[in-house]
């Protein structure tokens, strides 16, 4: 009930973002000349345009986005945490992450909700798929709850089939294609992953694991393929969940009126235009000039009585008046996608860091509640199963003994993560400076603030590489080192002034003998 509102803001958008949406999924052609419909692609810029920023500001390939915290760490625990989040960030970007993921944040620009499959690659590491939302039903188990029910219905062909789930596991019908040279005929599949009621945590049978997975042939009712995931293995976050529905929508449902307004608009701007260039005429009957059967165009010889008996009609149109009304809706567009504000951080190279952070302070403001939402249910359930994926491969060594027991938490470094922090830091350096000021009549007030604590809050909270800033054993260990020196370079000078000063006792001695 709720595709036709996704049909329509994928048509006056991005229309391939919605095949499906429209019955039986449409082809390049078709989608071409949908797209060619759009008298204004203002609304599809801004979606890609905001893409870019939320990509850039959520998950940056360049730039370490998340951090793995299980509390009052020890140093060689925080190191473990430390090497798997750098770990697991690096295999997330050298595989096909990025390019999936960028379609997804396009879908949830526009229906307000994506699903993206993780799961381990067969040559190792991650592989990631977005599945097209038209395919996908969504649910939970729990009310208010995160999406950990998926149920996708699917198309594939025979041969892919055979090949996907062995000859012997596809149904009678499907070996009969593949055997008479009709393997290009589609199947339609039903895939299902939900939660079990009852489970083992860590096992290692399919069948026990906390979430079952069950692949069918439709039209037969073959089952396919039977297993399981020890985490629900797609990513379902939503822009703003639907009243009384697991759904969501986005931004685009806010612009698309004006959106739908801006094509209407330049819909009469073109017919103005073209009676601008092409005016009407005015022709007299005059007895020698019939309007009736006269054909005007170039190079014709047109006869009249007077040069005043054909004119054009002026129709007093005002195109400049449509232009500015246009500019106007795409306005309100971008701002409802929140193109406005990511085309500063991309297209102004001379921004200072300060000035992008203010700009991504903004954009979390406007955002608002919905931040925290694409927190909870896109990067958590993304990393939680990142994590869970290299652990098991071992791609991550073995933890230290202390953390086996343990809960971890997910801290966030993105840049618009850090842009939450920018008051923290703020009341941080304010009330640095403000003890520095009063330590000069009374230095024992330094004694309330450890300084070494702020500076390794300060690196985390600004998302600085590992190591950059030393830890509690590693700051002791480095000025003990500079004590040493300097303790023995003291000595040596005590040392040297001790000989210097024998050897001038000696030489008065010498010459009063």
């Amino acid at each position: 009930k709720h595709e036709s509102v996704w049909r329509d803001c994928f048509d006056y958008s991005l229309p391939h973002l919605g095949s499906g949406f429209h019955g039986t999924p449409l082809g390049a052609g078709e989608l071409q000349a949908q797209r060619a419909k759009l008298l204004n692609g203002i609304a599809g810029e801004a979606m890609t345009t905001s893409a870019d920023g939320f990509m850039g500001g959520m998950t940056p390939a360049n730039a370490l986005w998340f951090g793995l915290d299980a509390g009052r760490e020890s140093d060689e625990e925080r190191a473990w945490l430390d090497e798997s989040a750098r770990t697991i960030w690096e295999n997330i970007h050298q595989s096909n992450f990025d390019a999936e993921a960028y379609d997804a944040v396009l879908s949830l620009l526009g229906a307000g909700w994506f699903a993206l499959y993780c799961d381990e690659d067969n040559g190792g590491g991650y592989y990631f798929e977005n599945w097209p939302l038209a395919q996908c039903f969504i649910s939970s188990s729990r009310a208010g709850g995160k999406i950990d029910t998926i149920y996708r219905d699917f198309t594939m062909s025979a041969l892919a089939a055979v090949n996907a789930y062995g000859f012997d596991n596809v149904s009678a019908t499907a070996q009969a294609m593949v055997k008479s040279g009709r393997g290009d005929e589609q199947l339609q599949l039903l895939w299902a992953i939900e939660p079990r009621a009852e489970y083992l945590p860590g096992s290692s049978f399919a069948n026990k694991l906390p979430w079952s997975s069950c692949q069918i042939e439709l039209s037969t009712s073959t089952v396919l393929r039977e297993s399981g995931y020890h985490e629900f293995p797609v990513v379902v976050p939503r822009w703003r969940r639907i009243p009384g529905s697991h759904y969501g929508i986005g931004p685009m449902s806010d612009a698309l009126p004006d959106t739908k307004t801006a094509n209407e608009v330049e819909k009469w701007e073109l017919a103005a235009a073209e009676t601008v260039i092409a005016p009407p005429l005015v022709i007299e009957d005059d007895g020698v000039l019939n309007a009736r059967t006269i054909k005007l165009g170039p190079r014709k010889l047109i006869v009249a009585n007077s040069v005043d008996s054909i004119k054009p009609l002026i129709t007093g149109a005002k195109v400049e008046f449509g232009q500015l009304m246009v500019e106007r809706l795409e306005l309100k567009v971008r701002k409802a996608l929140m193109a406005d504000l990511f085309d500063k951080v991309l297209n102004d190279p001379q921004m200072t860091a300060t000035q992008v952070n203010a700009i991504l302070g903004m954009i979390r403001q406007r955002m608002g509640p919905r931040f925290g939402r694409m927190q909870a249910e896109w990067l958590q359930t993304l990393i939680e199963r990142a994590y869970g994926l290299a652990l098991r491969a071992g791609v991550l060594g073995d933890p230290p003994r202390s953390l086996m027991q343990r809960n971890y938490s997910i801290k966030y470094l993105s840049p618009l993560a850090r842009a939450q922090k920018l008051d923290e830091l703020g009341a941080l350096e304010q009330h640095e400076q403000s003890l520095l000021a009063e330590a000069q009549v009374n230095p024992s007030v330094l004694d309330t603030f450890d300084m070494d604590e702020a500076a390794r809050w300060r690196a985390r909270t600004l998302g600085l590489p590992a190591g950059v800033a030393l830890d509690k054993k590693q700051t002791a260990k480095l000025r003990q080192q500079k004590a040493e020196a300097q303790a023995a370079a003291q000595q040596q000078a005590i040392e040297q002034n001790a000989q210097a000063r024998g050897s001038e006792v000696m030489a008065e001695n010498l010459a009063v003998a």
